[in-house]
């Protein structure tokens, strides 16, 4: 059975939408009357909490759709959803970087499981299978209100035994630490599979940044990993630096990677480069059974060492937000990051 739960019908309940009679609409429609647009959004408030959904189950979430204003808050939100009846989220994610769209400036996805589409449509369709209830959140952490649209569409069936949990976490070294890396996961421990990264990469020194190789310690990997990648961009599906001759760094978007944006500084307060990145394991599930840790190095390339040697690599400070999405066996994870506060997530 298809439902649908948005500002219009709160509940999915079957024949429940469009029924409102009060809403951010309602003086819009007010020659109208029911039917024609009374609640097509909702406010929340500064410091509060909306519950966007909270579903019986057995089910699977087929579709996320959302659009906010101001676009401020896709930095100053925080997404979250639990799984069951558990008190502890297994997704706790900004807004903005949930969709790749971390740095509160709007960015075309083009992907399979992801799209944001203008001006900041967020599209997600991750399978988000439960068995006894759902729940979904939005905090607002910012000093003013935030005007939400939003849609949750889902299906009501029997959910397989081998069926696991969607999962996302977000992490950020601000900037990462000389000479160490970036952490993405680390103590997740069950059975799954690794399903995508999205970075949102601030780059704090001159020359090229993306030399830093993503590692996957799986099952009990200790010192070295298991899958260990050859550099940043190759990682992300691009080559050289991202550099195409002539036009220095170029965007894409393809359906299951892309380097989506590049802010260019622009002399006085955009005084550094970032980049928005993503890749989703959709078809090459990074697949564990025991345990996960993923890494990426701050590490980029510097000027040439003299009397004919090559450049040479050289560690970086950059800032690296990641979002880190992931399918368990258990609705939460044992292990998580300390949530955000409003001065962690900020874009300066």
């Amino acid at each position: 059975m298809s439902r649908s739960i948005s500002a219009e019908n709160f509940t999915g309940a079957r024949g429940g939408g469009g029924r409102a009679t009060e809403g951010t609409g309602a003086v819009a429609a007010s020659r109208l009357g029911p039917g024609w647009k009374i609640s097509p959004s909702i406010d929340i408030a500064a410091g509060e909490t909306a519950v966007l959904a909270d579903i019986e189950g057995p089910g699977t979430i087929r579709h996320l759709w959302c659009t906010t204003d101001p676009h401020t808050a896709w930095r100053g939100t925080l997404l979250r959803m639990y799984w069951e009846d558990e008190e502890t989220p297994a997704v706790e994610v900004p807004l903005g970087d949930f969709f790749c769209n971390g740095w509160n400036t709007f960015s075309q996805v083009s992907s399979v499981p992801v799209a944001a589409n203008p001006n900041g449509g967020f599209n997600a369709y991750w399978p988000m299978p439960f068995r006894r209830r759902a729940r979904i959140t939005l905090e607002n952490l910012t000093a003013e209100k935030v005007t939400l649209y939003y849609q949750v569409d889902y299906e009501l069936d029997e959910v397989a035994d081998d069926a696991s949990y969607f999962h996302a976490q977000w992490r950020r070294s601000h900037p990462v630490p000389f000479g160490a890396v970036h952490t993405l996961l680390d103590g997740v421990t069950g059975a799954g599979s690794y399903a995508g990264t999205y970075l949102a990469w601030g780059v704090n020194s001159p020359g090229w940044w993306g030399e830093g190789e993503l590692k996957f310690y799986l099952d009990g990997d200790d010192e070295f990993p298991t899958i260990c990648g050859t550099g940043t961009e190759d990682y992300f599906g691009g080559a050289w630096n991202f550099d195409v001759p002539g036009q220095g760094y170029t965007a894409y978007t393809t359906p299951y990677l892309g380097l989506n944006q590049i802010l260019r500084p622009d002399g006085l307060y955009r005084s550094q480069q970032r980049f928005g990145m993503y890749r989703w394991h959709v078809l090459d599930p990074v697949r564990f059974s025991e345990n996960l840790r993923v890494t990426v190095q701050s590490l980029g390339i510097g000027p040439g060492q003299g009397n004919g040697l090559p450049h040479r690599y050289r560690h970086t400070g950059d800032d690296i937000a990641s979002t880190s999405l992931f399918y368990l066996d258990a609705p939460a994870s044992a292990s998580r990051p300390t949530t955000p506060d409003l001065l962690t997530l900020e874009v300066d």
